[in-house]
């Protein structure tokens, strides 16, 4: 037996690691509560001007459109927080409601399989991208006049999207439900969600279309270049973790400690002499990068704790 097909074996008979709702790091939950935030500090704001028998207009136009994403490029450059903004701002509860219910079915898949890191990048890159296309969509074929300055777009679909097609690039063979005759095949779950996307914007003109087809590029474009090398969440966590600890600088020097005390038993003896401590938490963090990258990716100490942990058995 080889030394790919012993991982493999090893990986199949190995518990994958899983994130707890209460958990700090649980980022999809994160996600969702940040979401959960904008609608409700928006919904609140709208029933205070219905409260005062207010327009829906005004409410629009004095605030939900400070938080959506213009299509005129000047008006963006009045309001660039929109950039972010727009992706967590939804204007209705059932366009909420049904976007969280896919964000949550396929970001718990999308977390389980890549790990932590990687789908809030995923989702802000699907936001992002989708962006670019409705402001593109709208010079290419709308009139830009005057009368067309109040043109936005809101919600997260464009995000959900990437995070969908990211999980079906990484996994095309993964299955859900597997009690229903051997299981469902994931693709199959994202052509509904894609099926419904289309009837439900079937009437939308072209640049709003054209904004969740850049979410899906989003989502692919990020896992192919995952697998030639180029994980786009590192630069983000990177930065994250800079601005987490920008006033704390204790918080920098922390963050190298912890992970000695973690992964290595240092004992008495030199720091520079190290001995691989092996953990649950650190298997499943290398089985979930050949998952994502590929065996071939894998260091050199990587592969002599998988080596060690298949031959111990002992996780």
């Amino acid at each position: 037996m080889g030394e790919a097909d012993r991982y493999s074996e090893f990986k199949q008979h190995t518990k994958r690691y899983r994130y707890l709702l209460g958990d700090d790091r649980n980022a999809l939950v994160n996600l969702l509560i940040i979401n959960i935030i904008f609608f409700l500090l928006l919904y609140a704001i709208k029933v205070g001007y219905q409260a005062f028998e207010k327009p829906d207009s005004n409410y629009l136009s004095a605030i939900f459109e400070y938080f959506a994403l213009p299509a005129h490029l000047s008006v963006l450059s009045e309001r660039p927080w929109t950039i972010i903004t727009w992706m967590f701002s939804e204007a209705t509860f059932w366009s909420f409601f049904a976007n969280m219910i896919w964000l949550w079915c396929f970001g718990s898949l999308l977390q389980s399989i890549s790990g932590n890191t990687k789908i809030i990048p995923v989702y802000l890159y699907g936001g992002f991208v989708g962006g670019l296309f409705f402001i593109a969509g709208f010079y290419l074929f709308i009139h830009t006049g005057a009368n067309n300055s109040n043109i936005f777009i809101n919600g997260a679909n464009a995000s959900v999207m990437a995070v969908a097609t990211a999980v079906v690039m990484l996994t095309p063979t993964y299955r859900i439900l597997p009690e229903i005759r051997g299981g469902v095949p994931i693709w199959i779950l994202l052509a509904i969600y894609i099926f419904i996307d289309v009837i439900k914007m079937y009437h939308a003109a072209l640049p709003w279309q054209l904004s969740h087809l850049g979410g899906a590029l989003a989502g692919v474009i990020f896992v192919i270049l995952l697998h030639k090398g180029w994980d786009g969440s590192l630069w983000m966590n990177r930065f994250y973790h800079t601005l987490m600890n920008l006033f704390n600088p204790s918080g920098r020097g922390n963050n190298k400690t912890s992970r000695e005390s973690l992964f290595y038993e240092k004992g008495n003896r030199s720091p520079y002499q190290k001995s691989p401590n092996i953990t649950q938490q650190r298997v499943d963090e290398i089985l979930d990068k050949i998952n994502t990258k590929g065996y071939h990716f894998l260091t050199d100490e990587e592969k002599k704790i998988l080596k060690k942990a298949s031959e111990d058995n002992s996780l």
